[in-house]
């Protein structure tokens, strides 16, 4: 009831955000002389705003045409090369790259936002990497047909695609795919599989959620499992492809995120309205880059919500030596030749600290000089894997190390 009243509601705006849309764009005509007075000015700044805090956001593009190789400009062209109903594996081919270059797989959050919020790690890493990253699939777009999609289903698609990409990959999962990647990793190292990774990278992940734990830990801990059932989970309406499939709506985890930081939110909103009426058109394009990113969601099926809030969140199975996948107990100290390395933010407010570098008590059988924490000063959870400070001190450090310390093949 919750999803359908959220889009009726965002349905019956529809026509005032239209209204909207043709007084900025009337006001901000070149032959409207009131478009530039300050009244004019402030009425398509609120118009403006109406329209962007209104907005449906859909699935962002990629938005990387080229980077640059040893000085030169290199077409980038995203590709998917390996498919299923829950994810596609998408490749960053750059036409004319050196050959021999690391492969790098990203394995991005399946937690509300898609994998676009990885676009500037990937931008990092295209210079001198041949880049792949997991690109999730909304569930409210995928056909009840095609069945469930739980946390055992997440684990066999990282390894299948560690798999298809092939030997000497280096895996690098950001935040919540840290345990599922860890176990997949685990599974195949026990396995002795050829595929294994050359590496592995954590970067703000709970691994073990009960260190250092921050609110969303803390919610996760204090209600009792029905609570997220009851008042989690609801129902995808028509017409979307997955309806009457049950979800965790993506508006419902955006809204947890605007509310841990609402003061900061509305402070950029309202410097928002007053670069647009001030005509700082850099600063306003910013705030809208950031919030077109930010305010893009996608829904999680209710078994994968629900076992990562048990598993994870609740009953900490992976540190505690609990985990089962498909019935075989996951164990990561089978890990003996796959590079590890972990990476927390100082002001991690999703992650604290210690939860992340928990993977390295885990692997307790991989020798030390394999093993690297680094623990970034003066950034939060997106700092992590994105801004000046990733680029300047955290790729680096990550790029040495996947060739340094990873396993040759």
């Amino acid at each position: 009831m919750l999803y359908s009243m959220y889009e009726i509601s965002r349905l019956a705006l529809t026509p005032w955000r239209m209204a909207a849309n043709a007084t900025r764009r009337t006001l901000r005509a070149p032959w409207n002389p009131v478009g530039e007075t300050l009244a004019g000015r402030t009425m398509a700044a609120g118009a403006d705003l109406f329209e962007s805090m209104t907005r449906k956001y859909g699935k962002p593009e990629w938005d990387i045409p080229e980077t640059d190789i040893n000085g030169a400009k290199v077409p980038v062209t995203p590709e998917k090369v390996w498919s299923s109903p829950w994810c596609d594996l998408v490749h960053f081919r750059r036409d004319g790259a050196p050959a021999g270059q690391p492969k790098v797989l990203f394995v991005a959050p399946m937690s509300g936002h898609f994998a676009t919020l990885l676009r500037g790690t990937v931008k990092t890493f295209l210079p001198d990497s041949d880049v792949y990253i997991t690109d999730w699939i909304d569930a409210s777009m995928v056909p009840l047909n095609e069945g469930r999609f739980d946390l055992n289903h997440y684990i066999d698609h990282v390894a299948d695609m560690i798999r298809a990409i092939g030997e000497g990959v280096h895996v690098v999962a950001v935040c919540q795919p840290g345990p599922p990647t860890l176990a997949a990793i685990s599974l195949m190292a026990e396995d002795k599989d050829p595929m294994r990774p050359a590496s592995m990278t954590f970067m703000g992940s709970p691994i073990d959620a009960r260190l250092s734990p921050t609110i969303p830990n803390k919610l996760a801990e204090e209600k009792p499992f029905e609570w997220f059932e009851q008042n989690a989970i609801h129902t995808v309406p028509a017409p979307y492809p997955g309806a009457l499939r049950r979800v965790y709506p993506g508006f419902l985890q955006l809204s947890g995120f605007m509310q841990m930081n609402w003061e900061r939110h509305v402070d950029a909103h309202w410097q928002f309205f007053n670069h647009l009426v001030d005509g700082d058109g850099d600063s306003a394009d910013k705030h809208r880059n950031f919030y077109d990113e930010y305010l893009s969601v996608m829904d999680l099926t209710e078994e994968f919500y629900l076992q990562t809030i048990r598993d994870v969140f609740q009953e900490h199975k992976l540190p505690r030596g609990l985990l089962e996948h498909h019935g075989r107990k996951v164990d990561p100290a089978a890990i003996t030749d796959i590079a590890l390395m972990t990476v927390e933010g100082e002001n991690d407010d999703i992650s604290g600290i210690g939860q992340t570098q928990a993977a390295h008590d885990l692997c307790r059988n991989l020798p030390a000089d394999m093993q690297l924490d680094w623990i970034q000063p003066k950034v939060g959870h997106y700092g992590v894997f994105n801004g000046s400070r990733f680029e300047r001190d955290i790729a680096p450090r990550m790029k040495a190390f996947m060739v340094e310390k990873g396993r040759k093949v």
